[in-house]
């Protein structure tokens, strides 16, 4: 307490900057130096808000892009038929899917920025690629599973029940 009241004489008693003061009066060191400080406008206000805005403008591009690399580093595993971690891929996709999300609905006005606009078309254009060559595996594994499951069951059947079916064409 009793150091708080010495800081604060002290700030009292600190001399005021003679602004007339001659170049040989401020070179003794004794001299304060004038501050300069900005007027306070609206101009500043606005400065921070559009610099405010293109920060959000970056993170939201930023996280636009990082899906956009996802989804593009599994659309080529798929297409080059490399070993893929499904799981992995999933949970990458989600995560950045999430933050996206967010991002958008928390500042819906940038919908009619045009580098935005541009970066959602893209990561669309590259979503709709890496689904279409999903679905494509999806329907192989899909018609190899039932391949599988004709085999397992006509390898399993002695003929008993299905033998007269097959005769009578039914």
């Amino acid at each position: 307490m009793q150091a708080q009241d010495s800081a604060a004489a002290m700030a009292i008693e600190q001399p005021v900057a003679d602004t007339g003061m001659t170049t040989a009066e401020a070179a003794t060191g004794d001299a304060l130096l004038p501050v300069l400080l900005p007027a306070a406008t609206d101009e500043a206000v606005v400065d921070g808000a559009d610099a405010a805005r293109a920060d959000e403008v970056r993170g939201l591009l930023a996280a636009i892009r990082r899906l956009e690399s996802i989804v593009e580093e599994e659309t080529v595993a798929l297409a080059t038929r490399q070993k893929i971690d499904f799981d992995d891929f999933s949970a990458r996709k989600s995560r950045s899917m999430l933050e996206f999300v967010r991002l958008m609905r928390a500042r819906m006005h940038f919908g009619g920025d045009v580098e935005v606009t541009e970066e959602i078309q893209r990561l669309r254009e590259k979503l709709e690629r890496n689904r279409s060559i999903l679905e494509m595996h999806y329907d192989a594994v899909r018609e190899i599973a039932s391949v599988i499951v004709k085999a397992i069951q006509e390898a399993e059947s002695d003929g008993t029940y299905t033998g007269r079916a097959a005769q009578d064409g039914t």
